[in-house]
């Protein structure tokens, strides 16, 4: 996938969302004034974080899009990266917030009976912020885009957040209005374990980890199958954002010439850039084989 696709496909998806969260955040807001729910209230004010993260988002994309330069001849993508831990951090904060307005609202006993037509409000918040989620994860996975996924769990946080007033609304209505802000709780443990997981990811990708042990396998398979590799001597990846960089050591015939060897490497190269497309860059260095009689050098798979 170009760069210039995956921006176009980031942008629209990101637009979309923007203007979708804007419209529900006005209703909520509006129907929680208008029908005395302090819960609806906060949850269309969650909403409306969600709109400031999905145009960091869209600024995160477009910085990571940016070609290699001067001071950054590694290009950017990595920026998307740091995004994405800024984003699990205000979902964090987005948690710890609800957890503790809900544990205020149980320490005071401060309960509200709303109207009805909150529920209504939450319903329909319910259904489009799971179509946005279910959306939005579909595009990540598309563009393979770790600030856009975080943008979907915050979408699916807004969705919970919304069944947690959903609850405690009708709970409210019943006769049992703690059950607000025991749903709150629980949804708070569910947004802070996604933001967790969120972060770990994203710091994977700026702390140089290794591919996965089926992508290195893979690589492993593609370079032997290029004719001239008697030997895989090392092989290094590491996780460049949504790209992997490669570092390389095969073994070939020690009597070929230089321009024999380097054709090798070079069908190695070419090899594995057109047929893995995460691999941002392979660097390929040629050794002589080693003799019977000379000092053992094997190969050590990463993940054993």
């Amino acid at each position: 996938m170009t760069h210039s696709t995956r921006e176009q496909i980031g942008n629209r998806t990101i637009l979309i969302t923007v203007v979708m969260n804007i419209f529900l955040s006005l209703i909520k807001l509006l129907a929680g004034f208008i029908g005395h729910s302090t819960s609806m209230i906060s949850d269309g004010v969650h909403s409306l974080s969600d709109v400031i993260s999905s145009i960091g988002v869209f600024i995160g994309l477009r910085i990571s899009q940016k070609p290699a330069d001067i001071d950054h001849p590694y290009g950017h993508e990595k920026f998307e990266a740091v995004l994405s831990k800024i984003l699990a951090f205000i979902l964090f904060l987005t948690g710890l917030s609800i957890g503790y307005s809900a544990i205020q609202t149980i320490v005071s006993s401060s309960y509200i009976i709303p109207k009805m037509m909150t529920i209504w409000a939450a319903l329909l918040s319910i259904g489009v912020k799971e179509w946005m989620y279910h959306y939005t994860i579909r595009q990540a996975k598309k563009i393979e885009s770790t600030a856009l996924a975080a943008d979907a769990w915050h979408h699916r946080s807004d969705s919970l957040s919304s069944i947690g007033a959903l609850i405690g609304i009708i709970g409210a209505r019943l006769g049992f209005p703690i059950l607000d802000p025991l749903a709150a709780l629980v949804i708070t443990l569910i947004i802070l374990k996604v933001a967790i997981e969120i972060f770990v990811e994203a710091m994977n990708q700026v702390i140089d980890k290794a591919a996965s042990p089926e992508l290195v396998n893979e690589i492993i398979q593609q370079i032997q199958s290029v004719n001239g590799v008697l030997a895989i001597d090392s092989l290094k990846t590491r996780v460049h954002s949504n790209r992997i960089y490669v570092d390389l050591e095969i073994s070939v015939e020690p009597t070929l010439s230089l321009i024999e060897a380097h054709t090798i490497a070079e069908a190695v190269h070419y090899q594995l850039e057109q047929n893995i497309h995460k691999i941002k860059h392979c660097t390929v260095h040629v050794n002589p084989l080693k003799l019977p009689s000379d000092p053992p050098c094997k190969y050590h798979h990463p993940h054993e």
